[in-house]
């Protein structure tokens, strides 16, 4: 009989353990869901009550000439006074940003004819933000008296808002828990556990509120600024395991 090649050799020496590799059959998977029981997917809305702390509101100066310069000029002379009256007030540096500086053109239009520049139009705006909200209106009345000619605002909302959310957080766990043993009930059942917790969104209060809802906090004489009260809310999806 003649001999064996060496790599016949091998290969036969490789079906044992081919077979006894396919005898221990698949490996298993974890099921991602329970076997048994019933899955309940709930979305639950958390809310909790702040009163804002900050306001924040655009303030600028608009200033007309027939010379681009001096439409420049007599603008940074305004501003200057706005952001000195801005300091007098106590408003810190790091609450004051510059927002805009233009200068454009004014032009006169008429049929069939070229426009015509007839002056220049410079402007220069700045975002406040106002941590006294109860101040704000008797503050921007000393802007306007100063020069500030274009105001827009304001957005109210939450300085540090982390504690709310939390609040907020736990008030949408405790009403999926409710709205799952409701469901619960309704089929029989009874919750087992919850199996997971995602965050779908969050308001930190921002957004003014309904003019209904606001509380007036302004001095006498002076613009009113209402602060009211803000929603903070969470959002969660939790799924619950029922049997």
């Amino acid at each position: 009989m003649p001999a064996l090649k060496p790599a016949l050799l091998a290969a036969l020496a490789a079906l044992p353990l081919a077979g006894a590799a396919s005898a221990q059959g698949p490996a298993t998977v974890e099921p991602l869901v329970p076997a048994a029981g019933t899955l309940l997917d709930v979305t639950a809305e958390g809310r909790t009550m702040r009163v804002p702390d900050v306001a924040t509101i655009h303030a600028g100066v608009v200033s007309q000439a027939a010379a681009a310069a001096a439409a420049l000029g007599d603008n940074a002379q305004r501003m200057t006074r706005v952001l000195a009256a801005l300091k007098k007030a106590g408003v810190a540096p790091r609450d004051v940003a510059t927002a805009n500086v233009s200068l454009n053109p004014q032009y006169r239009y008429a049929e069939n004819q070229p426009p015509v520049v007839t002056g220049y139009q410079a402007s220069n705006g700045v975002t406040i933000r106002f941590r006294d909200v109860a101040r704000a209106g008797a503050i921007l009345d000393a802007l306007v008296a100063e020069g500030a000619n274009q105001i827009e605002g304001p957005n109210l909302s939450i300085d540090q808002p982390d504690a709310a959310l939390d609040e907020a957080r736990t008030d949408a766990v405790k009403r999926a828990r409710a709205r799952a043993d409701l469901y619960a009930r309704a089929a029989g059942l009874h919750v087992v556990r919850m199996i997971s917790i995602a965050e779908n969104g969050e308001n930190a209060g921002g957004g003014n509120p309904p003019m209904a809802m606001m509380r007036t906090m302004a001095m006498k004489d002076s613009t009113p600024i209402a602060a009211g009260e803000k929603d903070v809310t969470v959002t969660l999806s939790v799924r619950f395991l029922l049997d």
